[in-house]
């Protein structure tokens, strides 16, 4: 991992996630991108009969003082984490969110992102499609999630969700040599419903391939509540990030909703590590 991004709206919710995205920066001696973006209004030249490219310029002029105003407030988080000496560059864009976010990571060859997400609606809405869940679906590099109760501490096991299907191989590869990195262990959930086509031999298969992983551990978990057993599963295994491989949006969906207040305020609490299939 060489770049990582961060889009930032230098709200609470970025803050609390910067630091995931500084203490990674500094684990994988990566440089840090900061993205902010902004929207220009859309202005009809006849009812507003001025020089409306003025205003743009106005405003292009205010976020980027915006911009400079807070920077130091995450210069100061740097220092006091002592990571001050890590890479970091700033770009200031106008436009779309994911479009300029895609664009950055095609023009700077961008191999992780970090972003924050907000209570439970932001939880919901990530996944069904808009600010953070738009990102995760729509690229091809990993996506770190962090809620805003989420607050950083030594990442020690990382739980991945897996259906034990082919192309979850290469998800659990990469999830193995991000858990090396930050000297984690990996714990491996299959929630076994009844309905379920995987099999035994299709487990001792998977547990063949990954067999020299001395710090990966499978759980086979039969219940017909998958989304009840994961939740589970994260309280009782003192889980830090749960990495999973966005391959059918409505799971997630499925497993952020309708849940009970107790244990979805925990599960705002855990943050997510998004791998594209």
């Amino acid at each position: 991992m060489k770049k990582i991004l961060f889009p930032t709206d230098f709200s609470e919710t970025s803050e609390n996630a910067f630091v995931y995205a500084i203490e990674l920066a500094k684990i994988f001696n990566a440089e840090l991108i900061l993205l902010h973006t902004f929207d220009l209004p859309i202005i009809d030249s006849q009812a507003m009969p001025i020089n409306y490219g003025t205003i743009y310029e106005t405003i292009e002029l205010a976020n980027f003082e915006h911009f400079k105003k807070e920077l130091p407030k995450l210069r100061a988080i740097m220092e006091e984490r002592n990571i001050e000496h890590i890479a970091m560059n700033h770009i200031l864009m106008d436009g779309d969110l994911i479009y300029n976010i895609k664009k950055v990571i095609n023009q700077e060859h961008i191999d992780f992102v970090v972003m924050g997400t907000k209570g439970a609606t932001g939880w919901i809405d990530s996944f069904i499609g808009t600010n953070t869940g738009s990102v995760i679906s729509d690229i091809s590099v990993p996506v770190l999630s962090v809620p805003i109760e989420a607050k950083y501490s030594k990442i020690e096991t990382i739980a991945f969700t897996t259906r034990f299907r082919k192309k979850d191989i290469e998800a659990l590869v990469k999830v193995l040599l991000f858990a090396k990195k930050v000297n984690a262990k990996v714990k491996c959930l299959y929630v076994k419903t009844s309905n379920s086509d995987v099999t035994n031999d299709d487990i001792k298969r998977w547990e063949s391939i990954f067999n020299t992983e001395e710090n990966l551990k499978f759980f086979i978990i039969p219940n017909e509540n998958v989304k009840e057993t994961i939740e589970d599963f994260l309280t009782g295994q003192d889980i830090d990030l749960l990495a999973m491989l966005t391959y059918k949006r409505n799971f997630f969906v499925e497993l952020f909703t309708n849940t009970t207040t107790q244990k979805l305020s925990y599960h705002l609490k855990t943050p997510i590590l998004a791998f594209h299939e």
